[in-house]
Order: C-alpha cells, then sequence, then structure tokens
C-alpha cells in the first residue's frame, strides 16, 4: 500500500512533537515536510528543537535531518505532500487564514486548532460520535470554490474524556451534566520544570475551556439540516476546568441526568457493546475497545490509565447513583495523544478510508 505524503504546521512545538512520534512507521501516513515560524525555518528538524524535545523517545529518524520550511511558504510544500496535520502557534485569525490558504491551495487540512471549530462549514470530528459530519466537506468546497482543499478540525481536548462515555447513552436522553476536569500541564504546553507553579497546586481556572467543554458537544451531537450544522438542544451541560499537578491525562468526574432513566446494568453494558465505526472499520489507531471500565473502586487513575489503548482509549469508573442528578462516573484520556495528535490522526484515517484523501 502506498503511503500518503503528510506534513506538520507547527512541527517544533508540544502538539507538533506528538505528531512526528505517533507518525513514526504509520502504516497509512509518511511525514514528508515540516514547517514551523520563520525562526525556524531553513534548519534540519534536530536543531530546531534542540533543548526543547518533550518526548522520551529519540527523534525518528526519516525526519531527523528534515528541514523544517517557513509555514507561510505554501508553495514549497504542497509539491511534498498529500495533506497536512495543523498545530500552528499562533492568533486564531492567523490560524484560520494559515489553514484557509492551505486549503485554497488543493491541500487537505486536519487541524488540531481551535480558531475553525465554530466556523460554519467546517466539521468538528469525534470520529466515534459523528463522522456523518464529514458530509459537509462537499459543501464546504462548494462555498469556497475549493476543488481538493478542505479544513477538518478536532474538538477540544477536554471532551474527550466524557463524550465518548455519554455517547452510546444518548439512546437514554441525557438532558443534563455537571462535569469537573482535573486536566494535566501538557494541555498548556508546559512541563513541571517550565510550569513551576503548579507543584502542589491546583488552578482551578483554564480559559476558555469551560466554555469549550459545554458548547462544541452540542455541534458534535448535532446534526446537519440545509446544508448547515444545527446544533443538538436535548442537554445542558456545566463544566468546571481546573489544571492540575499531573503531566499527561485529564480526568473528569461526570453527574448525568437522562429524560429515560438507564438501569447501571443498562449503563455498563451500553459500554461494553460500544463498537463504533472507527472500530468497525479497524483504523490503525483506533482502539478497541475504545470505552474501558474499571471495576476498582479507586480507578481510573490518570498515571495508571492514560496510556491505555496506546493512550487512545477512554477508561471509566466509579458508576454509581447520584443523590441530585440520577449517576456518577469517573473517566480519563490521555490529552496529547487522544486529545490532540492522536485524535487528529484518527480523524485523518477516517477521511482516507471515506475517499477525502
Amino acid at each position: 500500500m502506498k503511503k500518503l505524503k503528510c506534513g506538520i504546521l507547527g512541527a517544533t512545538g508540544m502538539v507538533g512533537q506528538r505528531f512526528i512520534t505517533l507518525l513514526d512507521k504509520h502504516p497509512w501516513f509518511e511525514v514528508t515536510a515540516l514547517a514551523a515560524s520563520p525562526r525556524s525555518a531553513g534548519r534540519k528538524y534536530s536543531e530546531a528543537v534542540e533543548g526543547r524535545w518533550f518526548s522520551k523517545k529519540e527523534i525518528p529518524a526519516n525526519v531527523r535531518n528534515l528541514a523544517v520550511s517557513d509555514v507561510a511558504d505554501i508553495g514549497k510544500i504542497k509539491n511534498k505532500v498529500d495533506f497536512v496535520f495543523s498545530a500552528i502557534e499562533a492568533s486564531k485569525d492567523e490560524i484560520r487564514e494559515f489553514e484557509n490558504k492551505y486549503a485554497e491551495n488543493d491541500i487537505p487540512v486536519v487541524s488540531n486548532n481551535s480558531a475553525h471549530r465554530w466556523t460554519k462549514d467546517v466539521p468538528m470530528i469525534m470520529p466515534e460520535i459523528n463522522p456523518h459530519h464529514l458530509e459537509m466537506i462537499n459543501i464546504q468546497r462548494k462555498n469556497h470554490g475549493w476543488k481538493k482543499g478542505f479544513v477538518v478540525v478536532k474538538p477540544n481536548c477536554s471532551l474527550q474524556s466524557y463524550l465518548p462515555a455519554i455517547a452510546p447513552l444518548m439512546k437514554y436522553a441525557p438532558i443534563e451534566m455537571i462535569i469537573t476536569t482535573m486536566q494535566a500541564i501538557s494541555g498548556a504546553g508546559k512541563t513541571f520544570e517550565t510550569f513551576p507553579e503548579i507543584v502542589d497546586n491546583v488552578i482551578p481556572y483554564i480559559g476558555g475551556e469551560e466554555e469549550k467543554s459545554e458548547q462544541e458537544p452540542l455541534k458534535i451531537l448535532g446534526s446537519i439540516k440545509n446544508n448547515e450544522f444545527v446544533n443538538y438542544n436535548g442537554i445542558k451541560i456545566s463544566a468546571h476546568c481546573n489544571r492540575v499537578a499531573a503531566s499527561d491525562g485529564h480526568l473528569a468526574a461526570v453527574s448525568v441526568k437522562f429524560a429515560k432513566k438507564p438501569t447501571k446494568e443498562e449503563i455498563l453494558e451500553a459500554w461494553k457493546n460500544y463498537r463504533p465505526e472507527p472500530q468497525q472499520l479497524k483504523l490503525p489507531s483506533a482502539p478497541d475497545p475504545v470505552l474501558i471500565y474499571r471495576e476498582e473502586e479507586d480507578r481510573p487513575q490518570t498515571k495508571l490509565d492514560r496510556d491505555a489503548g496506546n493512550g487512545m482509549a477512554i477508561t471509566i469508573g466509579r458508576l454509581r447513583e447520584c443523590l441530585v442528578l440520577d449517576y456518577r462516573f469517573a473517566a480519563l484520556s490521555h490529552n496529547t495523544i487522544r486529545g490532540a495528535a492522536g485524535g487528529a490522526i484518527l480523524v485523518a484515517e477516517l477521511l482516507h478510508k471515506k475517499g477525502f484523501l
């Protein structure tokens, strides 16, 4: 099987580096172009990240000596790739402009950024939940006059732990959710060395995170009508987002109320039998199962369970009655794998399988 050539925009940042390690020896994709800011342009990748390579793994040999391009040099990158992953670190306006220019130049963009998540014709994809939203790509191309290019985004990392756990329960009509997230410092692009104030501490604020946690699920759970996204209006979500002293992994404590209250056994059965499209298609990055329920009373734990399913599975535990709503549980995901680069790679795999790449 001939591999597709992919580029990484923002390749020197923490998420860009995670893309590189996850794409090493990928069965479908091969990294052939790296791009970053002008200060890194023209340097070998190993030189550009010297002193700030975050992974415990070595820089893959196939990218170590690749020359980094300026992310604005689209003409140069275009000749090297079939599509790009976007992890650009810039203002939202700048990111939107860059991603649109790549799409305009016939380069599909799979973005980890938030800039286009609420653009009217841009699908925000969580492959296990809304693969049908990829239908909007054809509408997006028509709107812009693009032939091969398009922009698709993945949702915020804070959703990744609890929304896949809710998806198989939609038949019971969840109507209210209260979510408290305990989010790792890598979500802010930090390590303990660069974020000393988090040691022995919890910071009960992450800018914009609660709004994303409350609003993005409504688009993902929504539908397409008259060539537009229509948000799901059957559920209200209240989120409390906290930064905690963990290197990787976002843990969520969830309370949920249903219009049709299931039994505990029905919830456990729904989680156990949940095998959505990525698992049915056997996409390379799709964990099978995607939901793992732990019976131990003190699991999931961030340190012990974040790497389940190669960092792509969701670990759930502590399902029990809630004295205010109906049920409560804990759910965990790896924020820089499932919640960032790995989630975007899974989106790209789905796009390839569906014939968009």
